[in-house]
């Protein structure tokens, strides 16, 4: 009854409009003030937030990719692809989802891929031919790869909140993200195939191809040095975003493509981010201690364990209502309401918690593209200047796509835990 009560209480404040950290946080000191606990939790909480040598990787990975965004480096990366595979079937629909995979290698931001590539892409597609709907939700959906494909910043906050090994989500990622790149490249296929209405695009020269790459060269080592060095093991996720700040840094100025104006927007684009995440993470830190002390998460995972038998049902009934908040909250929150809640009981079910990490990551990717408040929806809707109603007619096909991959990770669990404990 009283896990009801705190939920409802929760669900009004957010419906209210109330943000997502006051609305955890004052939730949470409510709940102490009301069991006569100390109310020190809620600066405790702050601080300890803020004081995480494995957090300060977030605020690094959002610099990096707003520095490569301002820079434009986008551009040259799309252009490089493009030469190559532009000439396929479907080529610039390639070419698209080949650039946000590499970008998401090195950003570990959804928003920051849909923008950087959608800002090229959606021009270069539309001119060519292509129905603005399907062009507007393939790069809604390729953006959403920024999370899954490592580094990923909502993997890094799930291993802080599960304190599993960061490393390991990270490789996790990989085998489902290039299965989502692979999947997402033959539905561009099959568009140029039954759809139409585009132009193909003759042949690129040799001579071109080799002066795009060299312009992307550099940001595509940026991706190997960053993801390569983690897998290594030379240095740490946080180490490794500091490397890759310091790269995007020294290109984007080598490439005379940033200024000083441009630096400092980014700067300031990446510092709103990053304290917005860190006051939810701050808000949730709260409520978690508080709900722990009133033992829910206890109570919820005996109540699963006693009721749900079976580790298909209770995955079905995870991604059932993941997939009904993705309506209303965005992917962040779900993941601080929902993890503390849930991990408890993946130990009594048998379920790797490694693999579950990449399954709930899969699940945000779907609320990031499913309206009425999917975030990439309105940040390619800002980008390709369309009506929301274009975005969501376009990333429907993308969105089973996603939602069919979660299945098969179900029954080939191997997708996700080959690379790191197996290879």
């Amino acid at each position: 009854m009283t896990s009801a009560i705190i939920l409802l209480l929760l669900m009004g404040l957010l419906f209210l409009g109330v943000p997502v950290a006051f609305a955890l946080g004052g939730l949470g000191l409510g709940m102490l003030w009301f069991a006569d606990l100390s109310p020190l939790m809620v600066p405790q909480g702050l601080y300890s937030t803020t004081d995480s040598f494995i957090l300060l990787a977030v605020p690094l990975f959002l610099l990096m990719s707003n520095i490569l965004l301002k820079g434009g480096v986008g551009k040259d990366l799309f252009n490089a692809v493009q030469s190559w595979v532009g000439h396929w079937p479907g080529g610039l629909g390639v070419a698209t989802i080949l650039s946000c995979g590499i970008f998401a290698a090195i950003s570990g931001s959804s928003v920051a891929t849909a923008a950087t590539i959608g800002t090229v892409a959606i021009k270069e597609m539309t001119d060519r031919g292509y129905q603005r709907p399907f062009v507007l939700g393939l790069v809604a959906a390729g953006g959403t790869l920024g999370i899954l494909i490592p580094p990923s910043i909502p993997m890094i906050i799930y291993g802080v909140i599960t304190e599993e090994s960061i490393v390991d989500l990270f490789m996790a990622g990989v085998g489902p993200g290039l299965f989502l790149v692979a999947t997402f490249i033959l539905f561009c296929f099959g568009y140029a195939k039954f759809g139409g209405g585009y132009q193909p695009q003759a042949k690129a020269p040799m001579a071109e191809r080799i002066q795009a790459s060299k312009r992307a060269l550099p940001t595509v080592l940026l991706a190997v040095v960053v993801i390569g060095s983690i897998y290594a093991g030379y240095a740490t996720p946080t180490e490794s975003a500091g490397i890759g700040f310091a790269f995007s840094l020294i290109i984007v100025f080598a490439m005379r493509a940033m200024t000083w104006e441009k630096l400092k927007q980014a700067i300031t684009d990446s510092m709103r981010t990053t304290v917005t995440i860190f006051l939810i993470l701050a808000g949730a830190r709260v409520f978690g201690h508080a709900i722990t002390l009133y033992r829910i998460p206890q109570e919820l995972s005996f109540a699963i364990t006693a009721n749900i038998s079976e580790p298909a049902l209770f995955i079905f009934i995870v991604c059932l209502v993941l997939l009904l908040m993705g309506f209303f909250l965005e992917a962040l929150s779900m993941l601080l309401i929902m993890v503390p809640v849930l991990y408890p009981s993946l130990a009594s079910m048998g379920i790797d918690p490694i693999w579950f990490g990449v399954l709930f990551v899969i699940m945000i990717e779907c609320a990031l593209i499913s309206p009425p408040v999917g975030l990439n929806l309105y940040v390619i809707q800002a980008v390709g200047q369309a009506k929301l109603g274009e975005v969501v007619k376009g990333v429907w096909p993308f969105l089973l796509i996603m939602l069919a991959t979660v299945v098969l990770l179900y029954w080939f669990p191997d997708l996700a835990l080959f690379i790191p404990f197996k290879l």
